[in-house]
């Protein structure tokens, strides 16, 4: 980092290394690349950016040996304006304004436009977005509009201390939705989830069933994500653009995180299913 007239340049790097073995495919080698730098010209305005491997909207990584698959792409360019009032993000996007959701757009992709986020009481949070996601080819992320196909208004908050919400209305790839989620903190570090997605025009739905948390064994904490999901056969592009995308129909996954001893490493194990498909992921992340 450095600074020079008020000046401030940040940035964030995160690798990771995986096996990904899928039932009916071979075993496979992969790698991710994220870098995330940003320049401070006070405390409530920056430029940022988002470079990362992978070339689908909601994939980062590469096949180690694929010549044909070492991708790397600038997916997001935005200028952030924060205050007490909330945020206000114009350019290439991120597709959320904090924590990412299961049913929620994948971290990795983007919304060509602009967010506004307004605080409100109760801890809540009112946003709304409106922007591109015609295009979701990360080669042309950062290519300029040419219309506005998405928009979302969503309203966050928390009841108490141990329960939150979220409730949304989106349009986007030419189908409307409606959107929510409730999250319960049973315990100290572990949370359980709910979330429902519904297309306006049909009955077709996507919904999330989940724990997560944290938990120490021998001094070692270990992070965990459990879930269960559902996904209606012809949901859309919105289903496969989303975060936690198994597949239609009824899927299960459970994942758990944790460090070596010896080293500046985390190392992770993930399984999912999805009817009769099933997949083990393993790796190490290292972030810097």
């Amino acid at each position: 980092m450095y600074t020079a007239n008020a000046t401030v340049f940040k940035h964030k790097l995160d690798v990771q290394l995986r096996a990904d073995d899928r039932s009916g495919r071979d075993l496979r080698y992969q790698y991710r690349v994220r870098y995330y730098p940003s320049v401070s010209f006070s405390d409530s305005l920056s430029v940022n950016g988002f470079v990362v491997t992978g070339d689908d909207f909601s994939s980062s990584h590469n096949t180690i040996d694929d010549s044909s698959a070492d991708h790397f792409y600038l997916r997001r360019a935005f200028v952030r304006h924060s205050g007490d009032y909330g945020k206000t993000e114009v350019g290439i996007i991120p597709t959320f304004k904090g924590r990412v959701s299961s049913s929620g757009l994948s971290k990795d992709g983007w919304i060509q436009g602009i967010r506004h986020v307004r605080n409100t009481g109760n801890k809540g949070q009112f946003e709304l977005v409106a922007g591109e996601l015609n295009n979701v080819d990360p080669r042309k992320a950062i290519d300029a509009p040419n219309t506005i196909d998405y928009l979302e208004a969503e309203y966050s908050a928390s009841y108490n201390e141990q329960i939150s919400y979220e409730f949304s209305l989106e349009r986007m790839t030419s189908a409307n939705f409606m959107r929510t989620e409730l999250r319960y903190a049973y315990a100290e570090s572990h949370t359980a989830f709910a979330e429902l997605v519904k297309r306006a025009d049909a009955t077709k739905i996507k919904t999330v069933l989940g724990v997560e948390g944290e938990f120490r064994s021998k001094d070692k904490p270990y992070e965990y994500f459990v879930y269960y999901s559902y996904v209606s056969d012809d949901f859309g592009l919105k289903a496969e653009l989303t975060e936690d995308f198994l597949g239609t129909g009824h899927g299960f996954s459970a994942e758990i995180e944790s460090s070596f001893s010896f080293a500046p490493l985390n190392w992770f194990i993930r399984f999912d299913k999805v009817d009769n498909s099933s997949r083990m992921l393993g790796g190490i992340k290292w972030s810097l």
